[in-house]
């Protein structure tokens, strides 16, 4: 179990210390053996505060945070040559993480079908995923209500196997020897559905020939 004094923070309702108290727990169930408690609560209170920013996260910033940790900790256990599943990892960068990456992240997760793993990130992320991009991908039969935006972390980055940028520019992180690809695309925000569709069937072009190359099947 963790250290309960760790969560007891002024700026934190009884229940969010309860909850992250919680994640804590379970974070150090699932990488026993790899990371111990203080590397896990380091992990969790600073992708706490990825999200702290904005009030509309209250009700959600513990169960944000814990699954920012996860993989944030998946990753440096990746880095570390701790952690190592064999599938390829990649990483889908835009601006808000509210529209390309996810509709990118929404298809390669669907078609790889546990075959290879999907992040998404952004350099700006913004408070929602953009409500067209949702629509647009449903009509795929395509749920990415379950995604958020977030930023990118150093060890995300450096764990991943591609990194793919989208309209990201200077901002994105570049790490020597890694392999980066920049897909040119229209930013969907403020199109509508119908606007939105061309620029969805491209990434998912785009996404099925990145799988090929992967040499991972893709699901039809």
């Amino acid at each position: 179990m963790t250290d309960t004094t760790a969560f007891h923070r002024d700026d934190l309702s009884i229940d969010q210390q309860l909850a992250l108290r919680t994640a804590a727990n379970r974070l150090s169930e699932e990488f026993a053996g790899i990371y111990g408690t203080e590397t896990i609560e380091r992990f969790l209170h600073t992708s706490h505060e990825q999200f702290a920013f904005s009030s509309r996260f209250d009700n959600f910033l513990p169960l944000l945070a814990e699954r920012f940790a996860r993989q944030r900790l998946t990753a440096q256990a990746r880095i570390d040559g701790l952690r190592h599943k064999g599938l390829p990892i990649v990483l889908f960068l835009c601006v808000h993480n509210a529209g390309r990456s996810q509709i990118a992240l929404g298809f390669f997760t669907h078609l790889a079908s546990g075959r290879a793993v999907g992040w998404s990130g952004g350099s700006e992320p913004g408070l929602e995923i953009n409500p067209a991009a949702v629509a647009a991908m449903a009509e795929c039969g395509i749920d990415i209500t379950g995604e958020y935006p977030k930023p990118w972390t150093d060890e995300v980055v450096q764990a991943a196997d591609v990194v793919i940028t989208m309209g990201c520019g200077d901002a994105c992180p570049i790490f020597p020897g890694k392999r980066y690809e920049d897909w040119t695309l229209d930013d969907p925000d403020g199109r509508s559905v119908d606007e939105i569709r061309p620029i969805r069937d491209e990434i998912e072009r785009r996404v099925r020939g990145l799988l090929e190359e992967l040499e991972v099947p893709a699901t039809s």
